[in-house]
């Protein structure tokens, strides 16, 4: 949306030309917003280096600001002293980390804190997390947001089982604040396959990190309890790695376009899920190699379609989607059921808009069937969704006169992502 309130469309770039750029992408949404929360709750101050500025991280900061904790700095390097924490309002935004890994937190302050957002998340799944709380010891008014935590100061903790089905941030949210719970926790999952297992990796890594005691399944998909034990968390100097799922779109662009793209800074060894998206496109014919901390997609002369099953990753989805769209044979993404619960609907948002430019894509119970058809150009609808945006973009470079409606939703996660993209376009311009 325009500062008017009116809707402004954004015309993708189109070239004719292989990409030919290296993308420098600011840090992970995911570290960032959980270094915040264990910074937060730790024996002492911290610094978070490299931490990502966007709407969500930003929310985050401001709603741990709102209950008491200290957090100087205002651009990638905070500082964060804890402090004894007091009611407030936190506006949630359309932030899933900031709904539900800050009620936990809100146990542990004294005082009423008032949970709300935008006028999308009061439709997305919070009771999961809510009831789970109350079965601790919490008392919580509401379901849905808004929502209210009196807090009291402390939270019993103990065991509890839950259906995360639907998001892995319902166990990283209890997993979180646990260690500060009189009981600790023990959350055993009870449902479905759970979605997004590598964030809730990355959640039991940073933990260990901060000496918090975790003890974790060796294999999540036959034992799915987690038990924290109760004790300190330990204050540490977080260093962030870059937003791997944000990078994702740079190399899309690569694949598509049969160009080259390098990421500096790429980890060797992370829990982050966007790190799959290096074998997603060699599946679908691309070059890529890491050398020197850099990764080097090049895109194939004709692009691959794939069958994967993206459960692991749902993330990755609506990049995967659009270089389906572009390939040159038919393609099946499974295992993504829960994406009907992101930010939007983001299967039937993904078939809407591909087939709105030409496409032939068909949602399945638990995933989209998607075969290449000519595109042609049109308005592609970003729902509020930050990846929906972007996936708009991977198929403007191919497909001339694509307008992409409200642009700007880019900024839950990279605020910067116009200029980036028209950045990596006058670099390979310029090759």
């Amino acid at each position: 949306m325009g500062q008017d309130g009116l809707v402004t469309f954004w015309p993708a770039p189109h070239v004719d030309v292989p990409v030919h750029a290296t993308v420098t992408l600011p840090g992970s949404k995911s570290i960032t917003n959980r270094a915040l929360i264990l910074a937060a709750l730790a024996d002492g101050p911290s610094t978070i280096t490299g931490a990502l500025r966007s709407r969500d991280t930003d929310l985050m900061i401001a709603a741990l600001r709102a209950l008491g904790t200290e957090i100087a700095g205002d651009a990638e390097t905070l500082r964060v002293t804890p402090a004894k924490l007091g009611g407030g309002a936190v506006d949630c935004g359309l932030a899933g980390t900031v709904m539900r890994f800050l009620p936990p937190v809100a146990t542990l302050a004294i005082g009423d804190v008032a949970f709300d957002g935008d006028a999308q998340a009061r439709v997305r799944p919070l009771r999961t997390i809510l009831d789970a709380l109350r079965g601790l010891g919490a008392d919580i008014d509401g379901d849905a947001l808004p929502f209210t935590v009196h807090g009291t100061g402390a939270l019993r903790g103990g065991p509890v089982t839950i259906d995360a089905s639907g998001s892995s941030q319902f166990v990283s949210g209890l997993l979180l604040s646990a260690a500060r719970f009189d009981e600790g926790v023990s959350v055993h999952h009870d449902g479905k396959a759970l979605p997004s297992m590598p964030h809730i990796e990355m959640t039991v890594e940073m933990l260990r990190r901060a000496d918090v005691r975790v003890q974790a399944p060796a294999d999540s998909r036959k034992a799915q309890t987690w038990v924290v034990e109760p004790g300190p968390i330990r204050a540490v100097d977080w260093d962030v790695e870059p937003d791997l799922s944000n990078a994702t779109p740079f190399l899309a662009a690569a694949a598509v376009t049969a160009g080259e793209v390098r990421i500096p800074h790429w980890p060797r060894l992370t829990t982050q899920p966007g790190d799959v998206i290096r074998e997603i496109l060699v599946r679908m014919g691309a070059e890529a190699r890491v050398f020197d901390g850099v990764l080097t997609v090049r895109g194939p002369e004709r692009l691959a379609g794939i069958d994967i099953d993206l459960h692991d990753v749902g993330e990755l989805t609506p990049t995967v989607a659009a270089l389906a769209a572009l390939a040159d044979s038919p393609s099946w993404l499974r295992g993504i059921a829960h994406l009907r619960g992101h930010e939007t609907d983001r299967l039937a948002a993904l078939a809407t808009e591909i087939n709105r430019l030409g496409g032939k894509v068909t949602e399945t119970e638990d995933g989209l069937e998607i075969v290449p058809a000519p595109l042609h150009g049109g308005a592609w609808h970003s729902y509020a969704d930050h990846r929906m945006a972007t996936a708009g973009a991977i198929l403007g470079l191919r497909v001339p006169g694509v307008q992409i409606e409200d642009i700007g939703t880019t900024a839950k996660t990279l605020p910067n992502f116009v200029a980036l993209w028209e950045r990596m376009l006058d670099d390979g311009a310029a090759h």
